[in-house]
Formats: C-alpha cells, sequence, structure tokens
C-alpha cells in the first residue's frame, strides 16, 4: 500500500492488529455460546440470545458508554484489571474489545448456522458408541462446521475493522494509539484538504468489506455442499 501516507498507514497497521487481536479472543467464546444456543436447552437460553445480539440492535455509542461505564478506570471490571496492571480504557486494547464485541453477534451468527445444519443423528450416533460430549464436538462437529467458524471469523474481523462509534466512545481518537482506520477517515474530514487522505482510507475499507464478504460467502456455500455431499 504505497499509495498510503504515513498516517494512513499508521491508521491501516493498528486497524489491523485491533482486528485480529478481537478475532482471536472472541473466537472461543463465539464457538462455546453458538454451540450452546444451537444444541442445548437451559433456562435463559432466549435472554443469552438477545445479550449476544444486543451489541446489533443498540446504537454503537451506547456500547461504547457501557464499556466505558465497565472497563474504564473507575468502572467495577476497569478498576479490578487496573490493579492486575491491564488497562483498556483509552488503549488499543480496549479497542480490541470494544471490536471484539461489536463483531461477536455476527461471529456467532454464523457459526451457529453451521452448527445447525449439522444432522444431530451423526453426533449422537458417536456418543452412543461411548465418545464423550466434548470428543464428540471435537471429532464429529468441528470438522464439519470448520468453514462456518472461518466465516465468522471473518465476518468478526472485518466489522472490527469498521467499529467506530463504540471504539471512539471507549478508547476516543488517540493517534497511533485507537486511530484505527474509521477513526483516522473521520479525524481527517474535520481538516481542510484532508479529503484525499479520507478517500484512500475509504477505498481500503471497501476492500476489506467486499473481500471477507466474497470469502464468508463462499465458505457458506461450501460448508452447504459438504453436509449435503
Amino acid at each position: 500500500m504505497g499509495w498510503l501516507g504515513p498516517q494512513e498507514w499508521e491508521a491501516v497497521a493498528l486497524s489491523l492488529k485491533v482486528s485480529l487481536w478481537a478475532t482471536l479472543a472472541a473466537l472461543p467464546l463465539g464457538i462455546f455460546v453458538a454451540h450452546a444456543l444451537a444444541r442445548w436447552s437451559f433456562p435463559g437460553k432466549q435472554f443469552l440470545n438477545g445479550i449476544v445480539h444486543l451489541p446489533l440492535i443498540l446504537p454503537p455509542v451506547v456500547t461504547g458508554y457501557l464499556l466505558l461505564l465497565s472497563f474504564g478506570p473507575q468502572g467495577p471490571l476497569g478498576g479490578l484489571l487496573q490493579e492486575m496492571g491491564i488497562v483498556l480504557a483509552f488503549r488499543w486494547t480496549g479497542a480490541a474489545l470494544a471490536a471484539g464485541v461489536m463483531g461477536f453477534p455476527l461471529m456467532v451468527r454464523a457459526i451457529r448456522l453451521s452448527i445447525e445444519s449439522v444432522d444431530p443423528k451423526l453426533e449422537q450416533a458417536a456418543a452412543t458408541l461411548g465418545a464423550s460430549r466434548a470428543w464428540v464436538f471435537a471429532t464429529v462437529t468441528l470438522p464439519l462446521i470448520l468453514p462456518g467458524i472461518i466465516a465468522g471469523a471473518i465476518l468478526g474481523f472485518a466489522k472490527a475493522m469498521g467499529e467506530f462509534g463504540a471504539t471512539i466512545t471507549f478508547v476516543s481518537n488517540i493517534p497511533g494509539e485507537t486511530r484505527t482506520v474509521p477513526s483516522a477517515i473521520y479525524a481527517f474530514l474535520q481538516v481542510p484538504g484532508g479529503e484525499e487522505s479520507a478517500m484512500r482510507l475509504v477505498v481500503v475499507s471497501v476492500i476489506f468489506a467486499m473481500g471477507a464478504l466474497l470469502v464468508s460467502e463462499w465458505l457458506a456455500r461450501r460448508a452447504a455442499r459438504r453436509v449435503v455431499g
């Protein structure tokens, strides 16, 4: 990306870093929650489903403010983490948390749909042979839903790359620390002559978003053919 300036490249590199860590941190929990929603019956299941999808419905600024109340220096979780030497507010790690929270619903939904497409009889057959629930998931379910997991991770990553409202509310817009691509676009549009830099970052955002959608669609079709086969 030699056509990007130093500040633009800094924002792209930070966005990639934030999105990667957000995706990696959210993926194990996303798989667990998706499996629970798809296969388990338990009290409060619909409440959990609502909580998971809440970031898609709430204004991103509200989600960011709730993160600030919870994980800020004065928040209950933020204060506890600060005693352990972990600071999230106004740090890139906080940006990763905000991006992970916003991308989590898309990740869970993609993985859940993939799990629901697997015939439960396959899992039941393995269980009747004496396999534990964890072994059934690892040897039967997981290989079949792998394309769905990858698709969910890609969608979560793409959402994290484009996250703005929750991020800027929780960690502000600090150059080199929390100024991701969307924040940089906003900042460039606030100064005279910044439109060209903003447009270059818009192009980068569109490329990443379209690429993620195309790859996730291809993986979803592959998963469908695999299950049918």
